[in-house]
């Protein structure tokens, strides 16, 4: 197991975790669900510790346990002032380690997660973002939500998150890292002594990714329709994601962005518009959301199509200039907060193998030319499309052609 530190000489916190190299499609078809109940079940008591102790042992020097589920990592973090980063630790491997997984407190966090999953099945854009998935991926786990659904959540056993951990929670994959009132030293041999019994040997590797595209219109009794067109991205190791990136963000990431600008403040047809870029391991996926009335959507999204395409033909200098400001940002700004800096670092080295300076990062973004970031951009509707779409059986689109403009890109 790596850990990386970084010492914060102003800080007096300290944002302490460890992640792990595994997420929902690590899981195969049996297993959909498992990475977030195990995420869940991690804090429900250890052979040393029940779930109350555990929150309460935190909790009475005003630190906070958290945990994640992602597609391609599960984080387990804890905030709490610099002198007490050995307790910390001491409850990040006693949950990872020594978990009992009690079938009584299993059968309780299953109904958590129905609650949960209701939840998404309530909230229209979260619900658009895994179809989202689910239609760009078909058929692998990429597609499949991070929860789960409720006949995979009630079907888990306790030996099920046994074996998905053995496979899956192993030091080549894992990272424990440590930002703000710290020392390197002292991480590190808390680390040798309470973490040293996790598999040396790496865990397998996930089934390559494939994307699909495809379209899922779903009728629901809403005001609005959720939208959401992509094309298939960048992986994250691609020489070419920073450029991505840039494009993404001139086309919908901020106020002066051509989606905004064009969408909102000249049509008025969202509240809300977006683009995004999302890079996985071995592929990527770049998307445009927004929400509208739905005797609107057919006006909405040839907008969308042809914001993407004038953007691929025409950005200018100043917009990729502008982008390039706002990422700039958005990246030193991780820097600055212990935790968003620990969780940067971990990822970086379970992704890259390694930490990317600043200076680094900074002259990616620099590197980046108008001809980088108008090819990223042409690439993309040479991709079959992506289109989700949620809300009323009127806001699903009336007009064939504006499907069928869709499809042609």
């Amino acid at each position: 197991m790596r850990v990386v530190t970084e010492f914060m000489p102003h800080v007096a916190t300290a944002a302490i975790g460890i992640w792990v190299g595994a997420g929902a499609r690590h899981e195969n078809a049996q297993e959909h669900g498992l990475s977030h109940l195990l995420e869940h079940m991690a804090f429900k008591g250890t052979h040393t510790r029940d779930a109350r102790t555990i929150a309460e042992v935190i909790e009475a020097v005003g630190g906070d346990l958290n945990a994640e589920t992602g597609v391609e990592h599960t984080s387990y973090t804890v905030r709490l002032m610099g002198a007490d980063v050995p307790l910390g630790i001491e409850i990040l491997a006693d949950i990872l380690i020594n978990s009992r997984f009690d079938e009584v407190e299993l059968e309780r966090e299953k109904n958590v997660i129905l609650q949960e999953i209701g939840a998404v099945e309530d909230t229209p854009d979260d619900l658009a973002t895994d179809l989202f998935l689910e239609a760009a991926f078909k058929g692998h786990a990429l597609g499949r939500s991070i929860l789960g659904t409720p006949e995979s959540v009630t079907g888990f056993s306790r030996q099920a998150i046994v074996d998905y951990l053995a496979r899956n929670y192993r030091a080549p994959h894992m990272v424990l890292s440590a930002v703000g009132a710290v020392d390197h030293d002292d991480v590190v041999a808390h680390a040798k002594r309470l973490l040293s019994g996790f598999s040396a040997e790496p865990p397998p590797a996930p089934a390559s990714a494939v994307y699909s595209g495809g379209e899922t219109l779903l009728k629901r009794d809403l005001e609005q329709t959720h939208l959401l067109l992509g094309y298939r991205g960048l992986p994250f190791l691609d020489d070419a994601v920073y450029a991505m990136q840039v494009f993404a963000n001139l086309l919908g990431g901020g106020m002066s962005s051509r989606l905004f600008q064009e969408v909102r403040e000249k049509r008025g047809l969202a509240y809300s518009v977006d683009a995004f870029h999302w890079g996985f391991a071995d592929t990527g996926l770049f998307g445009m959301a927004a929400g509208t009335a739905p005797e609107d959507v057919d006006e909405l999204v040839p907008v969308l199509l042809n914001c993407l395409q004038e953007a691929a033909l025409n950005v200018t200098e100043a917009e990729v200039n502008r982008a390039r400001a706002q990422l700039k940002v958005s990246h030193v700004s991780a820097l600055e907060a212990p935790m968003a800096r620990a969780d940067q670092l971990a990822r970086q080295l379970l992704s890259l193998d390694r930490v990317l300076p600043l200076e680094e990062v900074i002259a990616k973004l620099d590197a980046i030319t108008l001809k980088d970031v108008r090819f990223v951009g042409s690439t993309l509707m040479k991709t079959e499309p992506t289109f989700v779409a949620i809300g009323p059986a009127s806001g699903l689109l009336k007009q064939p052609d504006v499907l069928a403009r869709v499809n042609q890109g």
